[in-house]
């Protein structure tokens, strides 16, 4: 089995964990028994514990994307022989896996569904005036070079937003594909340089994006004329200073 199917399996039996923010302050008399986790959070909602989870997408996404590295991270590493750990905040990747001796990246995309048969907005897979540009060079934030893994995928959860319910997140969907299988011509940002996936939800499921190989997508996004920021640029001098 490669990687790919092992994450699959892997999140086929995940669910949704997030189901609100708990509060100390209550009308819960303890101590308390409870059976199961369904009862303490009829318990704990009913007592005045919980609080929504945030409606600002952004904000929903880092914790769902928290919640699902952990997921992962864990049924992972019960595996004999493979291993996760988590990366850095606005790092790459967001988790890196040691499977069957090589280094593999894995990052995690949140995208909320709609109105229509879009994604509300464009997943960014990379920043592509960095670690993807110059990928033989080990970027802070990075557990070592973009070309040092064997493979890079993406795990994307989507999801249609809630606002009646303290999690907010209804039909929580979980997609494995290779960043490339996924992506557009487009950047996801007009301010940004980021490489931008395709936005029909469809194609996101079906692994269906604008390019027809792997080469494909790498030829044309490493000649894309990104801006280079001035602190990427300091960094990148340092980089190649360093090399010499």
């Amino acid at each position: 089995m490669d990687l790919k199917k092992l994450l699959r399996n892997i999140c086929k039996d995940h669910v949704l964990a997030p189901c609100a923010v708990f509060q100390k302050s209550g009308t819960v008399e303890w101590p308390v028994t409870i059976e199961n986790e369904d009862a303490l959070e009829k318990l704990l909602k009913e007592g005045g514990h919980f609080l929504p989870l945030p409606t600002e997408p952004a904000a929903l996404a880092n914790v769902l994307e928290e919640s699902i590295a952990t997921y992962v991270i864990e049924k992972i590493n019960e595996i004999k022989g493979v291993q996760a750990v988590k990366g850095t905040d606005r790092g790459y990747p967001d988790v890196e896996i040691k499977f069957k001796g090589a280094y593999h990246a894995l990052d995690i995309k949140v995208a909320k569904r709609g109105p229509g048969i879009n994604t509300q907005s464009r997943i960014t897979l990379y920043t592509g005036n960095t670690y993807f540009r110059y990928p033989q060079h080990h970027w802070p934030g990075t557990f070592r070079p973009f070309a040092d893994y064997a493979s890079h995928l993406d795990l994307v959860a989507l999801y249609t937003f809630n606002g009646m319910t303290d999690s907010r997140i209804d039909n929580l969907q979980i997609l494995i594909h290779s960043p490339w299988e996924i992506a557009s011509r487009r950047r996801s940002s007009t301010t940004r340089e980021y490489i931008g996936a395709v936005q029909k939800i469809a194609d996101l499921e079906a692994g269906r994006g604008e390019f027809g190989s792997e080469k494909e997508f790498y030829d044309y996004w490493r000649k894309y004329q990104f801006k280079q920021a001035a602190a990427a640029g300091i960094i990148l001098t340092k980089l190649l200073e360093a090399k010499k």
